[in-house]
C-alpha cells in the first residue's frame, strides 16, 4: 500500500503542475459565475417593477405585447417571457444579444436588459468555457479545458486517498480534517491543502464530474449508457430561422394558447412561448416551477397552431432516466439543480478549487527547488584532502 501511495502521488503532482493554471481559471471564473442568474436578473429589472393597476388585473394578451415591441425594435422577436410575480415585467427577447421589458399591464415599454451585466458575465463565460479565446480559436482552448477537467477529476479521486488518514487518530485526522494555527508556510500549505481538499471532495467531484460530463460527448453518451439506454443521435446544425419583416407571419389568438399553457400547471412560476418563423409552425411553450436552472422543476408544451391541440407534452417525468441523469448532471455544476443553496456550495468549492491549485503549486515548486538545491550540490565537485580521513558510503 505503501508503494501505491507513492504511485497516487507522482502521477498527481505532474497532473497538477502541468493543469494547474487552467484550472485555477475554471475555478476563479466559476465563483464569479455563481449567481449569474439571480445579478442579472437584479440589474436587468430592478427600475422595472410593474405592479398591476388594480387588484386581480390581468395582462394584455400576447400579441399586444409583441406587436409593442416590435414596433419598438424594428424587428420580430424571437420569444417571450411572463412570471407568476404580478410585478415582474414582461421579458420579450431578440435573440440572445437582446431582451426588452415591458409593462404587462400596459405594453409600454420600459427599457433594456443590462448590456454592462450581461457583457461582464459573457467575458467571464468565455474565459471559463475557452480560456477567453475567440472564433476557431475556441475548438483548441476547448480541447485544453477538457482534459484539464479531466485532470482535474483525477487530481480530486487522487487527492482524496492521498488526504485520507493512515493512522486513525485524533491526532493525525485532526492534521487533515482542521485548521492549524502559527505554521510556517511550507507546513501551513500543506494544512490548507489537506483541510480544504478533504472538506470539498464531495461537492467538487460532481462539479467536476458534469464537467467533464459537459466537455465530451462520450461522456455524455456514457451516461446513457451507465443506466442501459442508447444515447440520442447528435443534432443536427439548423440554419437560423428567416425572420425578415417582409416575410413574417402574423401572431394572432395567441393568447388563447398562452392561456392553455398556463392551465397546464398551475403552480408555474415563469413561461416562455418561442415565436417561430412561421404561421403553421407548432407554438411551442417552456413552463418552470423552479429557478430556471432545476430541469425537474420543467416541462415543455408544444401546441398546434392551428387547433390550439396538444402536440406534445414533455414533463421531466417522462424523460428517460438517461435523460434525467444528464439533465441533472448539466446543472449539477453549476449547483443550480437544488437552488440557491446549490449555487452557494458551488461556489464555496469553486473557491477551495482555487486554494488547492495554489497551495498545490506552492508545495511543487517548493519540492522542485529543493531537489534542484539536491542536484546542484551533488553536481558540485569536492576537493579531498589527504590529511582527512575519506567518508564511507553511509557518510552524510
Amino acid at each position: 500500500m505503501k508503494k501505491f501511495r507513492k504511485i497516487i502521488f507522482w502521477c498527481h503532482l505532474p497532473v497538477g503542475a502541468l493543469a494547474g493554471v487552467v484550472i485555477l481559471i475554471m475555478c476563479v471564473t466559476g465563483v464569479l459565475l455563481s449567481y449569474e442568474k439571480q445579478i442579472t436578473s437584479w440589474a436587468d429589472t430592478r427600475g422595472y417593477r410593474s405592479a398591476p393597476p388594480t387588484a386581480g388585473a390581468q395582462h394584455l394578451p400576447i400579441e399586444n405585447l409583441i406587436a409593442k415591441a416590435r414596433e419598438t425594435r424594428g424587428a420580430m422577436p424571437t420569444a417571450i417571457t411572463l412570471k407568476s410575480d404580478p410585478e415582474a415585467p414582461a421579458e420579450i427577447a431578440f435573440g440572445r444579444e437582446s431582451t426588452l421589458f415591458a409593462n404587462p399591464y400596459t405594453g409600454v415599454i420600459l427599457g433594456e436588459g443590462s448590456q454592462k451585466t450581461r457583457a461582464f458575465f459573457r467575458t467571464v463565460t468565455d474565459w471559463h468555457r475557452w480560456l477567453g479565446a475567440k472564433g476557431d480559436n475556441r475548438s483548441v482552448a476547448r480541447a485544453i479545458t477538457g482534459a484539464c477537467n479531466l485532470g482535474f477529476l483525477f487530481l480530486v479521486m487522487s487527492g482524496f486517498y492521498l488526504w485520507w488518514p493512515r493512522n486513525w487518530n485524533l491526532k493525525a485526522v485532526r492534521n487533515v480534517t482542521w485548521f492549524r494555527r502559527g505554521l510556517p508556510s511550507k507546513a501551513r500549505d500543506f494544512n490548507w491543502h489537506n483541510v480544504i481538499g478533504f472538506w470539498s471532495a464531495g461537492p467538487l467531484f460532481i462539479v467536476v464530474l458534469s464537467a467533464v460530463v459537459i466537455s465530451y460527448t462520450w461522456a455524455g453518451n456514457l451516461v446513457y449508457r451507465i443506466v442501459g439506454e442508447t444515447p440520442p443521435a447528435p443534432r443536427a446544425n439548423q440554419p437560423p430561422a428567416n425572420r425578415d419583416n417582409a416575410a413574417q407571419p402574423t401572431f394572432e389568438n395567441l393568447n388563447s394558447a398562452w392561456t392553455r399553457a398556463e392551465q397546464q400547471v398551475s403552480d408555474w412560476k415563469s413561461i416562455s412561448l418561442q415565436l417561430p418563423a412561421a404561421a403553421a409552425a407548432p407554438l411551442t411553450f417552456n413552463i418552470d416551477r423552479g429557478t430556471g436552472g432545476q430541469p425537474q422543476k420543467r416541462a415543455q408544451l408544444v401546441l398546434d397552431r392551428a387547433t390550439g391541440n396538444v402536440v406534445r407534452w414533455e414533463p421531466f417525468s417522462s424523460y428517460t432516466r438517461g435523460r434525467q441523469l444528464r439533465s441533472i448532471l448539466r446543472f449539477a455544476h453549476t449547483g443550480e439543480v437544488v437552488g440557491v443553496v446549490g449555487q452557494t456550495i458551488a461556489g464555496l468549492v469553486s473557491t477551495g478549487g482555487a486554494v488547492l491549485v495554489i497551495t498545490g503549486l506552492a508545495l511543487a515548486i517548493r519540492r522542485l527547488r529543493a531537489w534542484l538545491g539536491r542536484r546542484s550540490k551533488w553536481s558540485q565537485p569536492s576537493a579531498i584532502h589527504v590529511s582527512e580521513p575519506i567518508p564511507n558510503s553511509a557518510g552524510d
